[in-house]
């Protein structure tokens, strides 16, 4: 089964993309994330396997959720700008994830954030379930988490340039 989620975000495709591709820093910036832990070093192509924790809010206004762990083989590719995950182990064995980042339309400063999860579990029914009771819950969260960030930091560094460019009309 396969599956995307995704969000449009005022900051440009290549802030979002380093804000998203150190994945060992997800617990600092995602609320909802409780670990990201590396198990071994990078592999000879740079890739990590990651032990992640996350909570899928079951009571959001109690702060209460549901702890979800997995193990993934992780690497980014900065020149397409995508993130990759291949789950090892687990209840989400196999799945494979990939996160695209690109601009949206011509405009340089925004970008269009797809997730796509491809799941083929040997049990019928589980894939669906897996991605309406975890996959499409955490995922959200995590664009929303990130959109926010970005923006905001897309913002302060205009308000700042902006700012600049008041105090000394030169440049």
């Amino acid at each position: 089964m396969k599956s995307s989620i995704g969000i449009d975000v005022a900051a440009p495709p290549e802030l979002v993309f380093r804000l998203a591709r150190d994945v060992e820093r997800w617990p600092q910036l995602l609320p909802h994330y409780v670990a990201a832990r590396r198990d071994s070093p990078p592999d000879g192509d740079g890739r990590l396997v990651v032990r992640f924790i996350a909570r899928r809010p079951i009571l959001p206004v109690l702060g209460l959720g549901l702890p979800v762990a997995w193990r993934s083989l992780t690497w980014s590719e900065p020149v397409t700008r995508r993130l990759r995950f291949v789950h090892r182990g687990g209840a989400t064995n196999g799945m494979d994830v990939t996160w695209r980042i690109e601009p949206a339309g011509t405009d340089k400063r925004a970008s269009r954030v797809e997730i796509e999860h491809d799941f083929r579990p040997r049990v019928p029914g589980w894939a669906l379930l897996i991605d309406r009771l975890f996959t499409r819950p955490i995922a959200g969260r995590t664009l929303a988490t990130f959109r926010a960030l970005a923006e905001a930091l897309a913002e302060a560094a205009a308000d700042e340039s902006g700012t600049t460019a008041r105090a000394n009309p030169s440049t």
